[in-house]
């Protein structure tokens, strides 16, 4: 049980707090509402363009990191779909250092021309070494591209197209910047050796007199269900061809969610799983297959990668593939194995949250998901669904009329 205290500000900041006295440390982190789908089609990238800007500095703060670590701290942030999350760690008797940093980048960021340019520059250069000049860099977004049809997940996070972040005029940096950022579109989480009492103390200091943001209602258009097959065909000079499929599953505050997370392991998870004893194990085929959900906020994709072995006839491996899927939705999957995994959930999630920055990351996004108490409901849900839960959703989410596959390689002719 993670025991959690929480605190609202007058102008709707959420803060969250977790108290840990194994260590002398301290985690603050903080979740902004906005992702790479709260942007204009023709203008993507821009969500993961700020986790980049807000590390240039700040009014009284110039050199970001240069403060942090003369507290003895390090910060990081990613970017999703769904979120911009940005923590600092650093020693508990300076925590106050975090606070001052975010507060002040929130109210006087450094957008100058001269900043902008630079992490325009740095953001590109990245889009080019870990997507264009990658082997297999681009294959997810070929899939969000072909998978998606309406919805903009149908994007990805670094953004469409290198000229969406080169052609951004900096007055529409600044307003996304202002659209989005604000203290109540925002949870902070504040764990480790810290009294809630001081927690609270710090928050109303530096964030209190903050005034809130003028943030827009979101009002993304729904991605209709997929009721015909979509295939795609690339040719890259990779070192082997692969099959990437995507089925459209549910968003994770769905019910359902659970469900598509067990399919998931009940197909890849270890040596026990469907896909080692099948695929690897009895054919000589494949070097991998994976299943994977992308534990979206909104529905999301269940994904099935496999890694062909050198000489594989490729229509081969994908009936084989699909036979394999067929098969569990036509057999079903009975209530030890079923059980099995959840454990295997519930021991992986029990010893992934013994952490205090853990925990401040995972009660945040529940916090934003609307129950920062899931962060304990969550392990016993895996044991709720039931073998005709689990059956039904499979069903539903394997359709072959749902499924969008890649054709991906040196072997594939366009």
């Amino acid at each position: 049980m993670i025991i959690f205290s929480k605190h609202t500000l007058s102008n709707g900041m959420r803060l969250l707090h977790h108290f840990d006295a194994t260590t002398q440390m301290v985690a603050l982190n903080l979740i902004y509402n906005v992702g790479s789908r709260d942007e204009d089609e023709n203008r993507t990238g821009l969500a993961h363009l700020f986790e980049h800007l807000m590390f240039g500095g700040s009014l009284n703060a110039p050199q970001y990191d240069d403060e942090l670590q003369r507290a003895g701290g390090v910060s990081n942030a990613w970017t999703s779909n769904d979120v911009t999350n940005y923590y600092e760690i650093l020693p508990a008797h300076n925590v106050e250092t975090a606070f001052w940093l975010e507060s002040d980048r929130l109210l006087n960021l450094t957008l100058s021309d001269e900043a902008i340019a630079v992490q325009k520059s740095v953001v590109i250069e990245e889009f080019k070494q870990r997507y264009l000049n990658k082997p297999y860099g681009d294959l997810s977004h070929l899939m969000s591209a072909l998978a998606y049809t309406k919805h903009p997940y149908r994007w990805p996070v670094i953004g469409k197209d290198i000229s969406h972040i080169a052609e951004a005029s900096n007055d529409e940096i600044r307003q996304f910047f202002h659209r989005h950022y604000s203290v109540d579109n925002m949870v902070m989480c504040v764990s480790g050796n810290v009294t809630f009492e001081r927690a609270v103390e710090l928050a109303e200091k530096w964030f209190g007199d903050i005034e809130r943001g003028n943030v827009t209602p979101r009002n993304l258009p729904k991605e209709p269900r997929q009721v015909e097959a979509r295939v795609q065909r690339v040719h890259r000079e990779v070192p082997e061809n692969v099959l990437s499929f995507g089925f459209h599953m549910c968003g994770i505050n769905n019910p359902d969610y659970f469900a598509c997370d067990l399919l998931s392991d009940v197909l890849s998870n270890g040596r026990s799983s469907r896909f080692y004893r099948n695929l690897l194990l009895k054919t000589d085929l494949f070097s991998d297959v994976d299943a994977t959900i992308s534990g979206r906020y909104e529905p999301g994709l269940f994904n099935v990668f496999a890694r062909l072995r050198n000489g594989v006839d490729l229509e081969e491996a994908k009936h084989s593939i699909e036979a394999e899927l067929q098969r569990l939705v036509s057999e079903g999957v009975e209530e030890d194995e079923l059980r099995r995994y959840a454990n295997k959930y519930n021991a992986r999630e029990l010893y992934e949250s013994v952490g205090y920055d853990a925990v401040a990351d995972k009660l945040c996004q529940y916090e934003l998901l609307g129950d920062a108490n899931r962060i304990n409901l969550d392990p016993e849900a895996y044991y709720k669904v039931t073998v005709d839960d689990f059956n039904r959703v499979a069903a539903d989410v394997l359709r072959p009329d749902n499924c969008s596959l890649i054709y991906y390689g040196p072997s594939v002719e366009q």
